[in-house]
């Protein structure tokens, strides 16, 4: 019996702490200490590494957040793949010390950056996402500018951030194919307005997701994503994270 109870009150141990898990830990890259700010999303540490901070796009006060946060600071890296990009960086998450909180979770947090949709691991991107979320609810950093998150129906807005990460939102007027290309337009001018554009190949991500493009059709959504110009602007979706459904009773981002 008392054996019994021992199992069992470890089980529950294990349970509890699966539970208060924090996203994000994933296998240990590494550490150093910061040398250098390299840009918006990159540092230097004293080994001569370069980090690329996954999983954010910058705002205009990212590098200046970043800075704030990191420099000269002792750092954790973080990530399912240390493989360097084909500029020689990095790519982690990075933890000051051994805290439990990205540093790209503090900069979303304080709306000094955007979730890049990038990351593919659920509970962290979710994380990413929420901690976003807090920071456009009480507008925070750059989502105290109304125009933060643009308004689908006004395309020159749009075409105004062209080569820029942006957010976007809007109601799926309609869904079309054409060749491998499916279209979510978001306004009655096909030409001129709005769409997002995803190819065939990124169909089946958003398969095991549960989503059906059809199914967007006369939902209100919100894109992120590099802007383009195609005649009309349009945002390339390549990541099921780029997109999301916005409830019916959700207040609108686009005028805060």
């Amino acid at each position: 019996m008392t054996r019994l109870l021992h199992l069992l009150v470890a089980f529950l141990l294990l349970a509890s702490r699966a539970a208060l898990a924090t996203p994000c830990q994933f296998e240990s890259q590494g550490e150093g200490r910061v040398a250098a700010i390299v840009d918006a999303r990159s540092v230097r540490l004293d080994d001569g590494r370069e980090i690329r901070l996954i999983g954010i796009e910058a705002t205009a006060s990212t590098r200046q957040a970043l800075a704030s946060l990191l420099a000269g600071r002792d750092v954790t890296l973080r990530g399912s793949d240390d493989t360097p990009d084909r500029y020689g960086r990095q790519g982690a998450l990075v933890f000051i010390g051994e805290g439990d909180t990205s540093i790209q979770a503090m900069l979303l947090a304080q709306g000094d950056a955007l979730v890049s949709a990038e990351i593919s691991d659920k509970d962290c991107a979710a994380a990413l996402m929420a901690s976003e979320a807090a920071a456009r609810r009480q507008k925070k950093g750059s989502w105290a500018d109304p125009s933060a998150i643009k308004n689908a129906e006004s395309p020159d807005d749009i075409l105004a951030g062209i080569g820029r990460f942006v957010v976007v939102e809007g109601k799926v007027l309609s869904v079309r194919q054409a060749g491998a290309m499916t279209y979510l337009n978001f306004g009655r001018n096909w030409t001129r307005g709005f769409a997002a554009t995803i190819s065939k190949r990124a169909l089946p991500a958003f398969e095991s997701a549960g989503i059906t493009l059809k199914s967007l059709e006369n939902k209100r959504i919100r894109i992120r994503g590099w802007v383009e110009e195609s005649t009309g602007p349009r945002i390339d979706v390549r990541l099921v994270g780029q997109v999301e459904l916005l409830g019916a009773n959700e207040p609108t981002g686009v005028r805060p």
